[in-house]
């Protein structure tokens, strides 16, 4: 049987260069991909980006309301789908996430994630909430923080300044940014914020 796989890490951690190698190994072998991406994440528009300066072009954005189990029934008709690949999962719904486990279970195709697993508030993401409740198999993909410890969180800054308050989805790029930190810097970085706030 098939699985659904979640791979998971800070900014940063190459989750979006490792799903590329993933698509090049069965292509490789003669295989097809089918790559997915939230059309809610707006970067690189319909093509992946990996911080490297690797890209690939995403087969289909997909938005809130898109049942992927039927989306992927629709695909088998068409072609040979050997493994489904999706970029940004935290952006997926708690159901799209439920229709990909039935896509590996029902369908007998591998589905692999890759996303975050919390936000810059430390709130984990309704997509990767699920993913983590369901997934057959979760593998955390690690990255490093400044100070060289392992980054857990993925910090936000808008104009190069930390925040630590404001709405869930905020795309890298522009005035916003992203840092992986370490735990402990995070709440040091955090601390020093709320004290310059109450000055």
């Amino acid at each position: 049987m098939a699985k659904l796989y979640f791979h998971y890490g800070a900014m940063n951690s190459g989750k979006t260069t490792a799903l590329m190698q993933v698509a090049f190994n069965y292509e490789e072998r003669g295989m097809q991909v089918l790559v997915l991406k939230p059309a809610v994440d707006t970067k690189g528009a319909a093509t992946l980006l990996s911080r490297i300066g690797v890209s690939r072009p995403v087969d289909a954005l997909v938005d809130s309301r898109e049942d992927l189990f039927d989306l992927m029934v629709r695909e088998k008709v068409l072609r040979r789908v050997d493994c489904v690949l999706v970029d940004e999962a935290q952006f997926l719904t708690p159901a799209q996430a439920d229709q990909l486990f039935r896509v590996a279970v029902l369908l007998d195709i591998p589905v692999i994630c890759y996303g975050l697993r919390t936000d810059f508030m430390l709130r984990g993401f309704p997509g990767s909430t699920r993913l983590l409740e369901i997934a057959h198999s979760l593998q955390e993909l690690k990255t490093i923080c400044r100070c060289g410890r392992k980054a857990v969180v993925n910090a936000r800054l808008v104009d190069g300044e930390f925040v630590f308050s404001g709405e869930q989805l905020a795309i890298d790029g522009g005035n916003v940014t992203y840092e992986p930190l370490c735990a402990e810097c995070y709440f040091r970085i955090k601390e020093k914020h709320n004290a310059g706030a109450e000055d």
